[in-house]
């Protein structure tokens, strides 16, 4: 019988898998966010709002570098990142193709 996965497990695997999607995802996400909330305040240039958006957008990226930083580091660290390649090396490496 197959173990059921929890939503969280899936989407904790899916960024393990994606870093760089995700890091994008909520780059795009930040940068749409904060457009939209400096776009309701009233008495700002258009200029300024949207220096404001890509400086969020740009904290927003950090942390999310940070974060793919400490997953890669807990991957290394448990050994399954090693398991996942393990797959690709060769068995023998000092073993000649025919």
């Amino acid at each position: 019988m197959a173990e059921h996965k929890s939503k969280l497990e899936s989407v904790r695997e899916w960024v393990i898998q994606n870093k760089l999607r995700t890091v994008g995802s909520l780059w795009l996400s930040g940068i749409a966010g904060s457009i939209a909330y400096n776009w309701s305040q009233p008495g700002m240039k258009t200029s300024v709002k949207i220096i404001h958006a890509r400086l969020h957008a740009q904290a927003l990226t950090l942390a999310a570098l940070a974060g793919a930083a400490v997953v890669e580091y807990y991957d290394h660290k448990s050994g399954s990142k090693t398991e996942r390649y393990a797959k690709f090396l060769p068995a023998d490496p000092y073993a000649h193709k025919d």
